[in-house]
């Protein structure tokens, strides 16, 4: 806040006085957001001397508008033409506070790195003019504004090094809270320059980056150019003496510095901006109690949301206290990862940390003595449901002013993890595109209670439409291909469906939960259809016609669903592992660059980095793709496991329509198996169950850049001959996302 700033009453700056002008802008940068320089002479020698000042400005995302004249060094020019060309320069992090004050102050390569940046991304804008009559735009005014205050002033410096450092200079300013006239001041102070930034000034002529001229001694004379001729190393290496020849000027830096090593340990948003999203589901969550379910779309950024929470809370008391839980290990790396990004300090991992449970037990000691201890626990739900971390849990004083944030939190639901649900924790966010638990309403009952949250009206909702039409994820065509069971299937469906009809409830026409496990055998039984090869052999044929596959993931058909409550890593068994090596042969056939993708923690990132390289053409994943993992670089998708379960479908689809540089829209190809008609009294349930996979091939469609060839085709005469009302079913869907 620049009311902060203690201004001498004089509202004058004179070299070698209690006030020099150093002080004026060191003072005023850290409590700016917007700087406006009217000038003649123009040096980034400047900025690298005021470097202190200039890191806090840029890391709060202060921006900086400049006039001056065409006369510029060299390194100058050149960093200016860099940043004005097309091609964006490296990228600087600037939510990295280390790293600005690091290029600034060195004044080297890295130093121009970032100018050329700051001018590309528009935080730093230059104007050059002269005057059109004879002569060179010589201005040495300018304003700082926070908000509603401002300040305007006139000074007698350059801004270069030279002029900071060497001269005698005096400067005056006004405050926007000191009065009337000087509001008034400030006002047309602030219209003055308007007005020759956006182009309007009659007296002056505007030129082009290409129209500087560079500072060169045969050229130039005159005490002026001295400021830009000067050896700029020697004045900076001399910088420090200059500075803290003043004693206020000397107790400013000290305390800039200790600022600024506060912030750089500081937890911080790690992008410009944050989206509505994250704003609205923060006090979504404030208004519910601090409990919630996030049910957002799968890409759309449940984490950085999430971690959103945590981090204004952090604001708010001063401290920050979580449990992530997740369901894999894959999943608690990526975490690790977006914690990191959030700047949060005091993290541990029970699946990267070796020594995590003794962290956890002096944690849980010195919580006798200091309940605002920083600290943010990543584990999985396998891990979480054992005895360590129920016992940190039990003994942990404060316990309750922690943040329970559950990843994939539909796993809440098991009978396990209910039996270890953290009461004890007041503050709790769920995340899940999908919260529902099929074919458990106990369990999602419980879920919801936890949460303080009920379907369909969660605390925050974001949408996959929202998502998409918001440009988070990407649109996409989708390909519905149906198959049909092999004489053998169809004899082992039948043999199944016959021992299932005894668990037909003769009141709701559903099966009872004791059908449960031989649900299971019957979806396996379509999801290991072999016609669902001849059907990928077909498609790839065809494609290799028009194009190559790459970018691709094939999801290939897979047995049970994994219980995370009990384990965060799963095998893959003999049989299924045999399936997915059929579908690599295909691949292997026609000379594509493939790697089985099983999950795991030993090779996991090194294969979705060579993936997004282009290294490998097409990934086969196995199960562990449905619980959160990135790979945005997909491009296209290959559902060969057919289900009626929403959760698995619309994850996999989020899994595809990430964003990612030069990825325009994504292409899902879905193997259905279309059940068989059995006559008798089980009809009606075999047409129900189809109507299941239908309404995932509307769920798909009605998002989909190619709705009407899906409706009009093969679906609708499917949807015919078994009496469903496709277009209904569709019309329910797209009410949803109102």
């Amino acid at each position: 806040m620049l009311s902060k700033i203690d201004f001498p009453k004089s509202r004058s700056y004179r070299s070698g006085s209690e006030y020099e002008p150093l002080k004026f802008y060191l003072d005023c940068l850290s409590n700016a957001k917007e700087f406006d320089l009217l000038l003649g002479y123009f040096s980034s020698t400047a900025i690298n001397v005021l470097s202190l000042g200039f890191a806090n400005f840029i890391f709060k995302g202060g921006k900086m508008r400049i006039i001056a004249n065409h006369i510029l060094s060299e390194k100058d020019k050149e960093a200016i033409l860099t940043g004005l060309d097309d091609d964006i320069p490296t990228p600087f992090d600037l939510q990295d506070i280390g790293n600005i004050k690091k290029s600034l102050s060195e004044y080297g390569l890295h130093f121009f790195k970032c100018l050329a940046y700051l001018i590309s991304c528009k935080r730093l804008e230059i104007r050059f003019v002269k005057p059109k009559s004879k002569g060179i735009a010589h201005y040495k005014d300018g304003l700082f504004k926070n908000g509603n205050e401002s300040i305007s002033f006139n000074g007698s410096c350059n801004f270069t090094a030279f002029g900071l450092l060497h001269n005698a200079e005096s400067l005056n300013c006004h405050l926007s809270s000191d009065s009337e006239s000087s509001r008034h001041k400030i006002q047309e102070d602030q219209n003055y320059f308007d007005n020759i930034f956006n182009g309007n000034a009659s007296h002056l002529e505007y030129l082009t980056a290409s129209d500087i001229q560079t500072a060169i001694k045969s050229e130039f004379g005159g005490t002026d150019i001295d400021e830009l001729l000067i050896e700029e190393r020697e004045l900076i290496a001399r910088k420090r003496d200059k500075i803290c020849g003043n004693p206020k000027t000397k107790i400013l830096v000290e305390e800039l510095e200790q600022m600024l090593e506060k912030i750089m340990k500081e937890p911080r948003f790690p992008f410009p901006e944050k989206r509505d999203i994250q704003e609205d589901a923060y006090l979504s969550w404030i208004n519910n109690d601090k409990k919630g379910i996030f049910a957002m779309a799968t890409g759309s950024g449940k984490t950085v949301t999430a971690l959103n929470c945590l981090l204004e809370q952090y604001h708010e008391n001063g401290f920050y206290k979580a449990i992530v839980v997740v369901p894999t290990q894959a999943l608690a790396l990526q975490w690790e990862s977006e914690v990191k990004a959030f700047n949060f300090q005091e993290l541990i991992s029970t699946h990267t940390d070796k020594n995590w449970k003794q962290v956890l037990t002096r944690y849980s000691t010195r919580s006798i003595f200091n309940e605002k201890k920083n600290l943010i626990v990543i584990t999985t739900y396998a891990t979480f449901n054992r005895k360590d971390i129920q016992s940190f849990i039990k003994s942990t004083k404060g316990i309750e002013s922690f943040i329970y944030i559950a990843d994939e939190a539909h796993n809440i639901g098991s009978p396990t993890t209910l039996r270890n649900i953290p009461d004890k924790i007041l503050s709790r966010i769920g995340l899940s595109a999908t919260p529902e638990r099929i074919y458990d309403d106990a369990g999602s009952k419980k879920l919801y209670d936890f949460f303080n949250s009920q379907p369909p009206y969660y605390t925050y909702r974001y949408t996959m439409k929202q998502a998409i039409d918001g440009k988070i994820l990407c649109k996409y065509d989708y390909y519905p291909i149906f198959v049909e069971l092999t004489i053998l299937e169809l004899s082992e469906y039948k043999k199944i469906t016959n021992k299932l009809r005894k668990f037909i409830d003769s009141k709701t026409g559903q099966y009872k939960k004791e059908a449960e496990m031989l649900l299971l055998q019957r979806k396996r039984v379509i999801h290991k259809a072999e016609n669902k090869k001849r059907a990928i052999s077909h498609l790839l044929d065809n494609l290799e016609k028009n194009e190559m596959l790459n970018y691709t993931f094939v999801f290939v058909p897979e047995g049970f669903e994994p219980d995370y409550a009990e384990s965060d890593s799963h095998e893959i068994e003999d049989e299924d592992m045999h399936i997915m090596d059929s579908y690599a042969e295909m691949f292997r056939k026609r000379k594509y660059k493939y790697h089985k993708f099983i999950g795991g923690l030993s090779d996991s990132q090194q294969i979705l980095k060579s993936f997004e390289e282009g290294h490998i053409d097409v990934l086969l994943a196995m199960k562990c793709l449905d619980e959160g993992v990135d790979i945005p670089r997909t491009e296209h998708a290959i559902f060969c496991s057919s289900t009626g379960n929403p959760r698995q479908f619309v994850q996999r689809r989020g899994r595809v329509l990430r964003k990612s540089e030069g990825k325009e829209k994504a292409k899902i190809w879905d193997l259905i198996v279309v059940p068989p008609i059995i006559e008798g009294e089980a009809s009606s349930v075999e047409r129900n169950m189809f109507i299941s996979e239908v309404k995932r091939v509307v769920n798909f469609a009605a998002l989909a850049e190619n709705q009407i060839d899906i409706l009009y085709g093969e679906l609708k005469s499917t949807c015919e001959y078994l009496d469903i009302d496709l277009f209904k079913m569709l019309e329910e869907e797209n009410n949803q996302y109102n």
